[in-house]
């Protein structure tokens, strides 16, 4: 008997743990830790760990009817896994447990300590790269050490990703996936409908969601990625985060569409390299798992605000500032948030009322569908400038412009704050727009802030 551990990888297709505990020959039984208690201290919101359940769901089904039996273990925490997992393999008789690595230190603790378990017993404990295309520590500088800076990362990841080979592990022999699937396409995210509207769970509509961005939207990924009321982003990240697709099915897709070497340059195929990058950062430099900032000299020059009020208002999306307050709407209602949108709230928490971006970073997880640590973590310390490669501290979104820029008529912001429908759609952008229709004042001045920010920023 061989175990397949799942976890963020809740796939078939491209799942190397699955693919290789077939390829053994051996009678399979898959098993997933239930952990509550963790997932609340890592602020897992409603909305991920409702798709991860019923993609969970869709998974058990599909082993089902190729003779493999799902084991859900009901435990507590990280620490509960190695003493489930021993004991479920000696009730098995397993000879080896398969997994695929999770990079953050918690996963990465939780999986040590079950692999030193299952080896004092006499089981094997084999692990995968299956969440990454290229491997964590196969991308180094010239002197063998770890990048710090994204353009040389992505340029050595590229040449690394050519020596390998990246296309997806076909689904194992002997399993078979059910061809009685409806495909219905989800509306785009963020939209007004509910979670279960808006999101598929099944291959057939993952697949279907893939292709449609692959064939109808990538060619203008680049032109309209950062227009909120345009759906020019792929809304592929929930399925990244929960595993249900795998980046390299995301590659193997956009090289079958470019059919030449054209697909080396693509602007989305960057945004997969730059997951990639704080996945292999996360590895290369542990504490950044305990929220320690990457550049500490510029972390021990700002002195963080400690306003409740500001805070609950940016939480709420009652700041005054439209584009701002939209966003975060967005965010509470649907679980996402266009990703231009999400670098503007958090350049105003950080740097405009100089709240601490861990707790940003913290209500991001609460809320997110597609809340990714890797990714979370390092997007919010690059806005606050204290990141990997991170954004100089000096540079502070207008709110208004990014909002004149970005959402030119005021579509966006109209449809998540209505009161503003009432308004011609350049005052929409303005900050205070549609007080008289219910809409709050500013809770701060732009350019005092602002100037208050780089003050603290040079003064110190």
């Amino acid at each position: 008997m061989h175990l397949v551990w799942f976890r963020n990888d809740l796939r078939l297709v491209d799942n190397p743990a699955l693919y290789h505990a077939c390829a053994s020959g051996e009678p399979v039984r898959a098993v997933v830790c239930l952990t509550p208690a963790q997932w609340a201290e890592h602020n897992e919101s409603e909305a991920r760990i409702n798709l991860w359940s019923a993609r969970l769901d869709w998974l058990e089904t599909q082993l089902e009817q190729s003779g493999i039996e799902l084991t859900r273990l009901e435990l507590s925490r990280f620490s509960d896994c190695s003493a489930a997992l021993s004991r479920l393999a000696e009730d098995v008789s397993a000879k080896a447990l398969h997994f695929n690595y999770e990079y953050p230190l918690n996963e990465r603790n939780r999986d040590r300590a079950v692999c030193e378990s299952l080896n004092a017993q006499g089981v094997e404990a084999l692990g995968y790269h299956g969440d990454v295309i290229v491997p964590p520590g196969s991308v180094v500088t010239g002197n063998g050490t770890p990048f710090k800076v994204f353009t040389p990362f992505s340029r050595a990841w590229m040449k690394q990703l050519l020596r390998l080979e990246h296309a997806p592990l076909p689904l194992p022999e002997g399993l078979s996936l059910a061809s009685s699937e409806r495909v219905t396409l989800p509306v785009p995210l963020g939209v007004r409908q509910s979670r279960e509207q808006v999101y598929p769970v099944s291959d057939a509509g993952l697949l279907a969601l893939l292709q449609r961005f692959i064939v109808e939207q990538e060619p203008d990924y680049q032109r309209l990625r950062d227009y909120p009321a345009r759906h020019g982003t792929s809304g592929l990240s929930p399925a990244l985060t929960i595993g249900a697709l795998s980046a390299r099915q995301c590659l193997a897709a956009l090289k079958q569409a470019c059919q030449d070497d054209s697909w080396q340059h693509s602007i989305w195929l960057n945004e997969l390299v730059w997951r990639e990058f704080y996945r292999h950062l996360l590895v290369s430099f542990p504490e950044l798992s305990r929220y320690a900032p990457f550049r500490p000299e510029v972390a021990a020059r700002i002195h963080w605000c400690h306003n409740e009020a500001h805070f609950d208002a940016w939480k709420a999306g009652e700041t005054g500032f439209p584009i701002v307050d939209a966003a975060m709407k967005q965010l509470n209602a649907t679980g996402w948030m266009h990703n231009r949108l999400r670098m503007i709230v958090a350049s105003f928490l950080t740097k405009l009322l100089r709240i601490d971006w861990r707790k940003g970073e913290a209500w991001f997880m609460s809320r997110l569908m597609d809340g990714d640590f890797a990714s979370n973590l390092g997007g919010w310390a690059w806005s606050a400038s204290v990141g990997a490669d991170a954004a100089p501290y000096f540079r502070i979104f207008n709110p208004q412009l990014q909002s004149e820029k970005f959402d030119p008529n005021g579509e966006f912001v109209a449809e998540w704050l209505p009161e503003l429908r009432h308004l011609e759609p350049k005052e929409r952008h303005k900050p205070g727009a549609g007080q008289r229709y219910g809409r709050p004042a500013p809770i701060i001045d732009y350019k005092a802030a602002r100037k208050a920010a780089l003050d603290d920023y040079n003064n110190s």
